[in-house]
């Protein structure tokens, strides 16, 4: 089958690679007809290469027809229409039956201290092959798959893999009181999805913050109150300006769906291309005890939000020697939520949203869709931000 494979940074390439096979009584085989290209995909394609192995299969939003089915799986047969999550989790042990599948006790990747298992998403998270390819095979599919009806394009659904569970999430763990504030701090594909959340569950006044135009726009014409970071001589000058249309006070809640990515410490983004320069046996350990993140949103969050008002992360960090300012987030009484997407815990929540009114605007979410084959191409234009690129299909 063919494959978006990691050879580098900055180099992906799609490539022959052998087809999947069940393994395990509780996998699953589908045939992939929608996958994202997401922004976490940009940190392995950029940020997180000591973490990788040339040849290692992306991707990890993907939605499709299941093909084959192990033994252990009796809720689904071939020919069903599913989207995965990006998560591999059992659904049975204590962390799923607490909502935590993104904890799962059964594939925990427990040598090296982290969660469930992802798609396509570094050793840390179990090197399981990913979902920008032809054909998947989908660990413990008597939990994870999400059955959806005919009818509706994959773009309907394609974004409970991720994008929506994700920004749902985000607005969840903010904890915006009926009608109140919200500041949404990146206007990605998450930013702008929980933009489109915080609005349809009842916030009074959603502010998104970003510097690229055309994802300002779209959140502008959803009924965000919009600031430019061009506008702006320094982050204290941004602070103010949205504090000034809260009272003094600033928003209820912030929700930073940017992460490491932000534009900030030119000592962060040193440190992270340094790791990716050495040999593979020092670059891992030497990312994984002195990673330091790009702290600029978050620092802009702990600035923002109100005193006693919540700090919701859903942008990735990594790093393990960050300097917080607990001084500050102690003062102010902040409270703080974070983590990866508990995507079943989500997803029968958000389905009755995905109808025809499309109150969410998924139908036309998608800035650009491509043939799988011009993946290279997708992951240089998002990664640079060209050509309003904001949320990329393919199509294999």
């Amino acid at each position: 089958m063919r494959a978006v494979t990691w050879q580098g940074k900055r180099d992906v390439r799609v490539e022959n690679v052998p087809d999947p096979h069940i393994q395990e009584p509780t996998d699953a085989i589908i045939r992939v007809t929608s996958t994202g290209l997401c922004g976490s995909d940009l940190h392995l394609y950029e940020v997180l290469t000591p973490f990788m192995t040339p040849g290692d299969i992306l991707g990890h939003e993907p939605m499709g027809i299941v093909e084959e089915v192990g033994a252990a799986v009796p809720d689904l047969q071939a020919g069903d229409r599913v989207v995965v999550p990006f998560q591999i989790a059992c659904g049975n042990c204590w962390m799923c039956l607490t909502g935590l599948p993104t904890q799962c006790e059964t594939t925990q990747v427990s040598g090296e201290g982290m969660g469930a298992a992802l798609f396509g998403y570094t050793r840390l998270y179990g090197s399981v092959p990913g979902a920008q390819a032809e054909y998947l095979r989908v660990p413990q599919a008597q939990f994870g798959p999400i059955k959806i009806p005919e009818g509706p394009a994959d773009d309907r659904f394609v974004y409970l893999s991720d994008v929506l569970p994700t920004a749902w999430q985000a607005v969840q763990y903010a904890a915006i009181p009926d009608g109140g504030s919200v500041a949404v701090l990146g206007l990605g594909p998450i930013g702008d999805m929980a933009c489109r959340i915080a609005l349809m569950r009842g916030a009074g006044r959603v502010f998104g913050v970003d510097l690229v135009p055309e994802r300002l726009r779209r959140v502008r014409e959803r009924g965000v109150e919009t600031y430019d970071l061009r506008s702006f001589d320094d982050e204290k000058e941004l602070v103010a300006a949205i504090q000034d249309e809260t009272d003094g006070r600033g928003p209820d809640a912030v929700i930073d769906a940017v992460g490491t990515e932000a534009h900030g410490s030119a000592v962060a983004r040193l440190v992270q291309n340094t790791s990716a320069l050495l040999p593979r046996k020092l670059s891992g350990p030497m990312a994984e005890r002195f990673s330091v993140d790009r702290l600029a949103a978050l620092y802009t969050a702990i600035d923002l939000v109100r005193r006693g008002g919540t700090i919701s992360l859903s942008g990735v960090y990594g790093g393990m020697a960050d300097p917080l300012p607990l001084l500050t987030l102690f003062d102010k009484q902040v409270q703080m939520r974070m983590g990866q997407a508990n995507v079943r815990r989500w997803s029968d929540d958000i389905l009755p949203h995905l109808t025809d009114e499309d109150p969410l605007g998924v139908d036309d979410f998608a800035t650009h869709r491509v043939p799988l084959s011009e993946a290279p191409h997708a992951y240089e234009m998002f990664q640079r931000k060209e050509d309003g690129a904001i949320k990329v299909l393919m199509k294999p």
